[in-house]
């Protein structure tokens, strides 16, 4: 009986034994799991600040628990991050056995979302050593495995690295059709380095296939995103690549000013990297050294004396001494030569960048006059032309006559419209266009634009479609008018190039970041079409299809230039998709800051016909200052038709008289006139009368001479040619005792 207590209580202690072993032997995996992932996540630390030795350390450690635990998933991701981390260490022999290892074991498990990586990093290690033909299969072999784990969110690395490889072949379309898949699909996963890269990667593309505007919008994009993350390779990769856009283009000072951004990036980057380094390897080269070293006088020391032995290491060493102390001065001799012959280029083209600014102040300047010059000397007998047109219409011209008046009429606005898409050119080059933001309905905006278009397209029985995305608002804070301006300017070009056919016009949202919506606005034909080749000029001034389009459909060329400009003083961006003979769209993207719902303002209805009539003109007195016969003669025949008194003088020292001896209420003063100008007749009025009005009638329009105008005295200014329409409202304003509101202000 005593035996049998005896094997129970041997047994039950064997039991107990073999339970709390497996205990432990689970506590033990359970912690080795738990450091395993600790040293995986230090070593990720390590990889972001650059402290790659660390990083391969931490790696090591994580790689031997996983062994331990004989976890092959990890031990074949750990291979991969060891692998980069070697390339990134310029240990590429050392990175290629890694990835062998990784790759091996990820294949043994049909681990296939790490394999993809896998195929990725060994893609990169290979395009390195310019092996772009094998880089190319592995990185295809990533892209499959991707896509059939169904993990799209990695693929646009992949695509990043193979543009890279195109780009590096000269492989420009190729390489542009991937960057475009790598920008869809980092927009698509908010992945702001490889949209980053993305870009930049595409300004380059762009600048080689020629289209350096495009890829100046394209790379600062790029580095725009990578400052707001403070992607600091991506910012030093962008300097470079704007500085070789803008050397290409002829722009040396930007080229200059981003190549010194590039190589003081460059030094703070290669600072880290030395600070970074192995703490271990200058000592332990010196030690291999100095080992060596000792072994090699250990047998000087079995063939010779002491005294020969003490003598020839004292010469090696002189002569050591001697080589570095050489090497050392012809390092420094060179080193100075090179920043000489850097500083003298430097000072070279900063003299000739300040050359060229001061050639290009010069003949912006030149063209401004000529501007001003031509404009006023266009535009005076214009205001005859137009003018006496109009009063020939009102008179009651006979039937045959009709036409030719008409014909007349349109010439005479065809020449104005053309002067003033000369003017804003000039105001969008000299940086003279000011945003006037305001509230309004977008979806009423649009379908006004159509609306005062729809006749135009009937003309050429051409039907309209508008499709505005039900999603988005439609009231936001914005210059409307020039929005307008630019709808009208895209729009109006469809309806001129298309006959028998269909114009669609569409509004939908890109992206939102708090309120400010990112839109993108399509105006799409199946007109005629343009060419490839005319793709890239179709933004700059005085650009059409072919002379034969020209000679066909009229312009000047002017409008998508202005449109352009409009767009970039909006902070949008604008580019064309067409072939020939099948259509055209365009497409624009504008910033706008949604808000709420704005009350509609009720708009009192005023008849045309009946403005003057309301007001006692019967003691209203208007002097008409202008030099001009044929002028004087128009502009009176205006206000008498308008039921209005005038007095003409044709100088500025007898208006100065006439104020002084009549009681006038509005003066009508044209600005060149012989003898004092027409601003000098008006300060010297405003010594003695201040409450007279005085309108500037002048064909002077350029906003750099509006400061001048309110400076002198004037009112407001009514420009010539005017429209009668605007000429009668603020005509209408003085007499009736409402306010002015100057065009000044």
């Amino acid at each position: 009986m005593s035996q049998i207590k005896y094997y129970i209580f041997v047994f039950l202690a064997c039991f107990c034994s073999l339970i709390f072993s497996q205990q432990d032997s689970v506590e033990d995996t359970d912690m080795l799991a738990v450091r395993l992932q600790e040293r995986i996540n230090q070593a990720k630390l390590d990889n972001n600040r650059g402290d790659y030795y660390n990083a391969k350390v931490n790696l090591n450690k994580a790689l031997v628990f996983a062994e331990k635990i004989d976890d092959k998933e990890s031990q074949g991701k750990i291979h991969t991050k060891i692998a980069k981390v070697q390339f990134l260490m310029d240990e590429k022999d050392q990175a290629t056995v890694s990835i062998s290892n990784a790759i091996q074991i990820q294949r043994e498990n049909n681990d296939y979302d790490n394999l993809a990586i896998t195929y990725n990093i060994k893609g990169v290690i290979h395009s390195t050593k310019e092996e772009y033909e094998s880089a190319l299969e592995y990185f295809n072999s990533a892209k499959n495995l991707f896509e059939q784990e169904d993990l799209e969110e990695y693929i646009s690395e992949v695509t990043l690295n193979e543009a890279k490889v195109y780009i590096a072949q000269n492989r420009y379309e190729e390489a542009k059709n991937q960057l475009e898949k790598t920008i869809i699909i980092a927009k698509k996963y908010d992945q702001r380095r490889r949209l980053s890269s993305a870009l930049i990667q595409t300004g380059k593309v762009s600048s080689a296939l020629n289209n350096n505007i495009l890829a100046l919008s394209q790379a600062k994009e790029g580095l725009s995103i990578a400052e707001s993350y403070k992607i600091t390779e991506n910012i030093n990769e962008a300097y470079l690549t704007l500085s070789d856009i803008h050397e290409k283009q002829g722009d040396y000072k930007n080229s200059y000013d981003y190549v010194k951004k590039h190589i003081k990036l460059s030094d703070s980057i290669l600072n880290v990297k030395r600070e970074n380094l192995a703490p271990g390897v200058t000592s332990q080269s010196i030690y291999q050294y100095k080992e060596a070293e000792n072994q090699q006088l250990k047998l000087q020391n079995d063939e010779i004396s002491a005294e020969s032995n003490f003598t020839r290491i004292t010469t090696i060493l002189s002569i050591a001494l001697i080589t570095i102390l050489s090497l050392l001065t012809l390092s420094l001799y060179k080193n100075n030569n090179i920043r000489l012959k850097t500083n003298n280029m430097l000072h070279k083209k900063n003299d000739e960048l300040i050359v060229a600014k001061e050639k290009a102040e010069l003949a912006s300047k030149t063209k401004a006059n000529f501007l001003s010059t031509v404009t006023h000397e266009l535009r005076t007998p214009l205001y005859a032309v137009t003018g006496l047109t109009n009063m020939l219409l009102d008179e009651k011209p006979k039937d045959h006559q009709i036409p030719h008046l008409k014909s007349l009429k349109f010439s005479g606005d065809y020449l104005l419209t053309f002067i003033n898409d000369i003017l804003q050119i000039n105001k969008i080059e000299a940086n003279k266009v000011e945003l006037d933001p305001e509230q309004f309905n977008l979806k009423n905006k649009l379908e006004n634009v159509i609306s005062a278009l729809s006749n135009s397209a009937n003309d050429n029985n051409t039907k309209l479609h508008f499709n505005y995305d039900d999603s988005l608002p439609e009231t936001y804070t914005g210059d409307q008018l020039k929005i307008s301006q630019i709808l009208i300017n895209l729009l109006g070009n469809a309806i001129k190039f298309t006959k028998d056919g269909d114009i669609w016009v569409r509004a939908y949202k890109i992206d939102q970041k708090d309120n400010i919506y990112n839109l993108r606005f399509e105006i799409e034909d199946n007109g005629i079409g343009i060419t490839k080749e005319k793709q890239d000029h179709m933004f700059e001034s005085f650009s059409q299809g072919s002379v034969q389009i020209n000679r066909k459909y009229g312009g000047t060329g002017l409008g998508l230039s202005i449109v352009k400009g409009l767009i970039q003083i909006l902070k949008g961006k604008i580019y064309l998709k067409s072939e020939l003979g099948t259509g055209t769209t365009f497409f624009f993207e504008l910033p706008l800051e949604h808000t709420e719902k704005a009350k509609k303002p009720k708009v009192a209805e005023v008849k045309q016909s009946n403005k003057m009539e309301d007001l006692d003109l019967s003691e209203v007195k208007i002097l008409v200052v202008e030099d001009n016969k044929i002028n004087q003669m128009i502009t009176k025949k205006i206000l008498n038709k308008m039921g209005l008194y005038c007095d003409v003088v044709d100088n500025g020292e007898s208006a100065v008289e006439q104020v002084k001896n009549v009681d006038y209420n509005v003066v009508l003063m044209d600005i060149h006139m012989p003898g004092i100008s027409g601003l000098e007749a008006t300060k010297i009025i405003r010594t003695f009368d201040k409450e007279l009005t005085i309108f500037a009638l002048t064909a002077v329009t350029l906003e750099d001479k509006m400061h001048e105008f309110g400076e002198a005295g004037f009112d407001d200014i009514i420009s010539k040619p005017f429209k009668q329409e605007d000429f009668e409202n603020k005509l209408h304003d003085v007499l009736s005792g409402k306010e002015v509101v100057s065009s000044f202000f």
